[in-house]
């Protein structure tokens, strides 16, 4: 990754991982937990799309949107690694966004992290989130189509949303790009990333906006999901 974390990083994804462990006996956050399933399949698996911002070192601020945070992932993960950085994370399970906000407080972070507990498309209509964001991103969430219109409303004029997806093929991809269409933004090149410990190939579709996303997406709750734009 061309990317080390400080001492104090290192130290609070090690707490991260004790918290995990703590919260998973009071709600099912994540089995991914120990040794390598933590460390490569949610820390690096969260970090290895974000070169070219880990990179900027402190920079400016930097307003990122995690939805469909579930656990924390890889929201939690992102808000360690860009110190710099104001995460916002949405959830729509009530445990999970407690859980998630307790972790945030006890890894003092909280004053960067907002969470908020609700529909993906109520956070894409809410004028406080519409068009506010630098980075978007959404990590085992839906189908590709689906996650673009979570996330394209989400994004500022020079916003950049990230689709994390396991395997990608051709038809993925012209899917997406009809979504992407009917959004107003396009998709750039593919990144591709085999994890350490042959832990699987990985893929990241970014999305750039055009120009204004049309202003009926997203659409009512429920209706991407059962009507994919694609």
């Amino acid at each position: 990754m061309a990317w080390q974390p400080s001492s104090d990083q290192l130290q609070q994804f090690t707490h991260l991982q004790e918290l995990l462990r703590e919260w998973n006996g009071k709600v099912n956050l994540t089995r991914l937990v120990e040794g390598e399933d933590y460390w490569i399949s949610q820390i690096f698996d969260s970090l290895w799309p974000l070169k070219p911002w880990l990179s900027k070192g402190e920079g400016g601020p930097l307003k990122v949107i995690d939805v469909g945070t579930g656990g924390g992932f890889p929201g939690l993960a992102m808000a360690i690694a860009l110190p710099q950085a104001q995460l916002t994370l949405v959830d729509s399970v009530g445990r999970k966004v407690q859980a998630v906000q307790a972790m945030a407080e006890a890894l003092g972070i909280a004053d960067r992290v907002q969470l908020r507990c609700e529909r993906a498309e109520k956070t894409g209509r809410d004028p406080h989130c519409r068009r506010q964001f630098h980075l978007a991103v959404a990590r085992a969430v839906a189908a590709a189509p689906v996650v673009a219109e979570y996330l394209v409303p989400l994004l500022s004029a020079d916003g950049t949303a990230l689709l994390y997806r396991g395997q990608w093929s051709d038809d993925d991809q012209r899917q997406l790009q009809r979504a992407a269409a009917l959004l107003n933004t396009t998709t750039e090149t593919i990144q591709v990333q085999e994890l350490p410990g042959q832990r699987g190939l990985r893929h990241v579709i970014p999305l750039r906006p055009k120009g204004a996303c049309p202003k009926q997406y997203p659409r009512a709750v429920g209706v991407p999901a059962k009507l994919p734009l694609a």
